[in-house]
């Protein structure tokens, strides 16, 4: 008997390692080699040209497809028809490749030596993809624009739309950059829209390159194929990319415009010619692939042939070893041998009942002791993975700081200090947001995305969970931690607590109900419910934050994001100041600081984005802006806007200074004459703040005081000061409202980012 046990476990093994390890060798596709139609030229140098592509008009399905072979280059070059652009690869499943022209914007010593601008038109048939390219752009002091029109096929009619977008990259050597990422320093990328068809690349420099070490200097931008190596930055690609002229980009192309519903209807134009082909929509057309089983090519009437899966063995392949195979039309069948029984997949010799029962036997107890295995693993895997975890949990929470952050609250806990920062674990925010489920998010900016949370009391509250942070920074984060803990400030959102058990730490933060002020300004509904009064208060409040960070605190806190996105409204239009990401503690013996240029674009203080140092006068600016907001309800930055009307900061000067500012203060407010002494005070202030001398530019607690003031009046706002004979009316028809600040000293380099930006750059930092 034992022997007979023997040979059913080799037989059953035998069989298991012929189904789980067959011959890969026998498992290649056919390839069908009709392609093009008969007594057509197939291919130019080593690039193919299937159908509908040709070299001569009697060769192709339309004069669009028209290619050519230029037999001047060795191996010959196939070129679009009537053009120089190279085409490098074409495929039936609606791809090809071409080379495109890089822009440069090259400067030595601030004098620009070399700037281009690459364009591309294609035919109606042809797009970009948006899928296999992507947009980069290389370079320090550098933004770059790609723009143009895209096609959409909608109610029955290709539409055509413009776009433009783009990414600012911001060094100050190309040697500051890191390998094989583009985050923004030295190296950024984007992607394209769906269907463009016309892509026109700019690039320029906030600068002239003047801030820049390298000399001299130059940035690159191109739309390439995402599989290049220029795709991702690389230090040691730069040399070879100054003497670079074209890199690889690929194109979608289709067979006919409009949908498949509607090209089935005109069987005469229907470009699906094989009758084994299928057809599926694009975003700019149609295009046709052979059906499961076929092999070749769609567009012509013979064009999908059958696959012999018989003699290719796809990977689907399931024939049992022993069985037969037999090809049919599009498909195949599994047959077992005389002797044998099953359906093909699964074929059985037909033996005497003994050594069935003795399989069997075998079977049964293979199966046993497997799954007795499998249960043994599974358990040991779980408890492994469980005590991995546990490790991983505490060597995040120690590089994190939290061993520092124990003791900082052990040795804080008998000081004078309201200290109610609380470390949470890992499973307790888990479970708060239902594993952090995307239905819970709230809110994402460019340091981290907001989750909405239920604590165990049921206690709503935000969590924020960052991108990154900087290890080499851990005490300084826990010590801001600690402090931004302690700011027991009515307008300010509290800080709770954080979470040190995960790579990157978790912050918990009250949850603010209302929204932000951004929403309320720049909805029309909303924003008719925002009185002057009330907006008034939002800023005084938000003012007063700001001069308590600056004055009161120790030590003092730069806030350094202030826009109207991080200033939270509650359910009675109270402001609460939130996102600490991004600011920044002032040591006690020094006044400013330098650092990495941080913010959102159109809040930014033009003395800080040109100097990097960073000091209390760059939240004025930023909260000037704010204040202009509230007055206008338009937003700090809007491309959609004529070019002087991009910068809201740089607009509002110059409307008070030609006497045009009722053409933009706020439908909502200018309506009621009573807010006219008001507003007069108010955009004095708000001017004081936009200075582009920080210098020049009052403390927070100068403003926080004038608001204040103003609140507490009412109807006081009007002052009769030394400036009084220069707070003209604000109604129509009187002399034009003049203000004595001047504003000549303006240099052209800070003023350069409002002239020279004309993308809307995503995110906020």
């Amino acid at each position: 008997m034992a022997p007979n046990y023997v040979m059913m476990v080799g037989l059953i093994t035998l069989i298991f390692f012929s189904l789980s390890f067959g011959d890969d060798a026998n498992m290649l596709p056919t390839h069908n080699n009709l392609i093009a139609k008969p007594n057509c030229k197939k291919s130019c140098g080593n690039v193919s040209i299937p159908f509908p592509f040709g070299v001569t008009q009697d060769c192709v399905l339309y004069n669009q497809f028209l290619v050519t072979c230029d037999y001047s280059f060795e191996p010959p070059r196939l070129l679009f028809y009537d053009s120089a652009i190279q085409i490098t690869n074409i495929s039936l499943t609606g791809q090809l490749t071409i080379f495109q022209f890089i822009s440069k914007d090259c400067y030595k010593s601030g004098i620009n030596t070399e700037n281009n601008t690459p364009w591309i038109t294609l035919t109606p048939l042809l797009a970009v993809s948006n899928t296999a390219n992507k947009f980069i752009a290389i370079g320090c002091d550098t933004y770059a624009i790609v723009q143009g029109y895209y096609s959409k096929f909608e109610n029955m009619t290709t539409m055509h739309y413009s776009y433009i977008t783009g990414c600012t990259s911001m060094c100050n050597s190309l040697d500051d950059a890191d390998n094989n990422t583009c985050s923004g320093v030295g190296c950024c990328k984007t992607s394209i829209p769906k269907g463009a068809w016309n892509v026109t690349i700019t690039l320029s420099s906030y600068y002239n390159h003047t801030y820049v070490n390298d000399n001299p200097s130059c940035s690159y931008a191109f739309v390439v194929e995402d599989t290049n190596p220029y795709a991702n930055f690389s230090k040691n690609s730069l040399e070879s990319l100054q003497n670079m002229h074209e890199l690889p980009l690929v194109l979608d192309w289709v067979i006919g415009k409009g949908t498949c519903e509607i090209a089935k209807r005109n069987s005469t134009a229907y470009g699906c010619k094989s009758e084994n082909s299928d057809c599926y929509d694009s975003s700019i057309g149609y295009r046709c692939s052979c059906m499961q089983g076929y092999d070749g090519n769609p567009y012509l009437k013979d064009g999908c042939q059958d696959i012999d899966e018989c003699i290719d063995r796809q990977p689907d392949y399931i024939c049992a070893k022993d069985a037969i195979c037999q090809n049919t039309e599009g498909n195949y069948t599994c047959i077992c041998p005389p002797d044998f029984s099953g359906n093909g997949t699964v074929c059985n010799r037909d033996n005497p009942q003994r050594i069935t029962q003795n399989i069997y036997f075998v079977i049964g107890v293979t199966a046993g002791v497997a799954f007795a295995i499998i249960i043994v693993f599974g358990w040991a895997y779980t408890a492994i993975q469980r005590r991995k975890m546990s490790k991983m949990k505490k060597k995040f929470f120690q590089e994190n700081g939290g061993l520092v952050l124990q003791q900082r609250l052990t040795r804080e806990e008998g000081s004078s200090h309201n200290n109610t920062i609380k470390i949470f674990t890992a499973e307790e925010l888990e479970k708060a947001t239902n594993g952090f489920d995307k239905d819970r998010v709230v809110g994402q900016g460019g340091f981290g995305t907001v989750y909405k949370g239920y604590l165990k009391d049921n206690c709503i509250v935000a969590i924020k969970k960052s991108k990154v942070i900087d290890r080499n920074q851990i005490e300084q984060f826990i010590n801001e931690v600690l402090v931004l803990s302690q700011i027991n400030h009515r307008n300010v959102v509290k800080l709770l607590g954080c979470c040190l058990e995960t790579e990157v730490p978790l912050l918990v933060y009250e949850f603010i109900s209302n929204g932000t002020l951004s929403e309320h300004l720049h909805d029309k509904l909303k924003a008719s419910n925002l009185s002057l009064d009330i907006r008034l208060r939002v800023a005084a409040e938000t003012a007063g934050v700001l001069s308590y960070l600056h004055s009161a605190a120790y030590p003092p806190i730069i806030h350094r994001d202030i826009k109207s996105v991080n200033i939270l409204l509650d359910k009675i239009y109270t402001a609460k100041v939130s996102d600490f990401g991004a600011s920044r503690l002032v040591p006690a013996d020094q006044t400013e600081l330098s650092t990495l240029v941080q913010g959102t674009l159109g809040y930014l203080d033009p003395e800080y984005l040109q100097t990097n140092q960073l000091n209390e006068k760059s939240d004025v600016y930023s909260f000037g802006v704010v204040l202009v907001e509230l007055l206008t309800g338009r937003k700090a930055l809007c491309f959609e806007k004529p070019a002087e009307e991009r910068s809201l900061a740089q607009y509002f000067i110059s409307s008070v200074e030609k006497g045009l500012l009722l053409d933009i203060l706020d439908d909502n407010i200018v309506c009621n004459e009573t807010n006219e002494g008001k507003l007069k005070t108010v955009v004095m202030l708000a001017q004081k703040c936009l200075n582009v001398k920080g210098a020049e530019r009052p403390t927070m607690k100068e403003v926080a005081a004038e608001l204040e003031a103003g609140l507490r009046l009412k109807h006081s706002w009007a002052q009769t000061d030394r400036h009084s004979e220069e707070k003209e009316s604000l109604l129509p028809g009187t002399q034009r409202l003049r203000f004595g600040y001047e504003y000549s000293e303006h240099s052209t380099d800070a003023d350069s980012i409002t002239s020279h930006v004309t993308l809307p750059f995503p995110g906020g930092r």
